[in-house]
This record gives C-alpha cells, sequence and structure tokens, in this order.
C-alpha cells in the first residue's frame, strides 16, 4: 500500500512540475515575443519592474548612485583587510634542535 502511495505522490509531483515548466516556457516565449526576440532588452525589462535597476536622468543621480556602490566597497574592505591581514602574517613557531 505504501508503495502504491509513493508512486502515486511521484506521479503528481512530476506532473505538477510538467505543468509549471511549460508555464514558465510559456511565460518566457511570449515575454521574448513582446521585445521583439531580444532576450537582453527582456532581461532590462524585468531588472526594472523588480527595482533591481533604476533609471537614472540626471547627473546626480549617477553620482548618487557611484557613491552608494563607493561606500559598499569601502565597508568590505574593511572587514576583508584586517581578516586577510592575519591570515598572511601567521607566525610560524620555529623548530628547536
Amino acid at each position: 500500500m505504501a508503495i502504491k502511495d509513493m508512486k502515486s505522490t511521484r506521479i503528481f509531483m512530476a506532473g505538477t512540475g510538467c505543468l509549471f515548466g511549460m508555464w514558465a516556457l510559456a511565460a518566457l516565449v511570449g515575454g521574448l515575443h513582446r521585445v521583439n526576440w531580444q532576450v537582453t532588452e527582456l532581461m532590462r525589462q524585468y531588472l526594472v519592474a523588480s527595482g533591481m535597476v533604476q533609471p537614472i536622468h540626471t547627473m546626480v543621480d549617477f553620482y548618487t548612485h557611484i557613491k552608494g556602490i563607493e561606500y559598499i566597497i569601502c565597508v568590505v574592505f574593511f572587514v576583508a583587510f584586517p581578516a586577510f591581514f592575519q591570515y598572511v602574517e601567521k607566525r610560524k613557531t620555529p623548530i628547536r634542535r
């Protein structure tokens, strides 16, 4: 009985996966058709729609964006450099003869 239930569960999961796969493929093909089969334009539209990319209209917007990235890089460097320095400067105990 348990084997039959497991088999029906596997069939149900495979069928559900196939349905979701077909839905995702249809969404991708429909999106590509809408942007005249340009993959990069479709990716740009998805990034803009999800808020990952924001349009930059002025020099001040661009400078603010670059400055924020610069601060993130500085924080990462200030955290990573001391850890790297300690790793490089490990003292080995001398061998006594």
